[in-house]
């Protein structure tokens, strides 16, 4: 993390984190996303979680100027799901759009589609936040 990112972990179920928009913010996320899921002994999902969460970031940073945030809730119970969010401070929602094979863009939203039990969005009073659930194998 940089100095202007902030943890702000919540409670022992829960971490969350806010970044500076700048391109250091992409490892910075991935970095603390990584090692709080070793933390909970989570390393079966942590390599689809940093990477659905680098892919979030960088669509946060393309689109968006101000800070990120970034927030695991680990699983309660016989549920076995690690939510991930995303949010960042422009309201307008993700789509998908076609990616065509020189693209270097547009495959995010369906890689998340197809890496995450499920994902959406809601909007917020400062922005929006993109989510999404991985199983966590037991």
């Amino acid at each position: 993390m940089t100095d202007t990112d902030t943890d702000t972990e919540t409670d022992g179920d829960r971490a969350g984190w806010t970044f500076a928009a700048d391109p250091g913010a992409v490892r910075a996320a991935r970095s603390a996303v990584r090692a709080r899921l070793r933390r909970w002994d989570l390393d079966s999902v942590g390599d689809v979680a940093a990477l659905l969460v680098s892919e979030l970031v960088t669509n946060a940073l393309r689109h968006a100027t101000g800070p990120i945030g970034v927030r695991l809730v680990r699983p309660d119970g016989p549920a076995d799901v690690l939510l991930v969010e995303v949010s960042d401070p422009l309201p307008d929602l993700p789509c998908e759009r076609p990616a065509r094979p020189e693209d270097e863009g547009g495959r995010g939203l369906r890689l998340l589609a197809s890496a995450s039990r499920r994902w959406g969005t809601r909007p917020g009073a400062g922005g929006k936040t993109v989510w999404f659930e991985l199983t966590v194998p037991r």
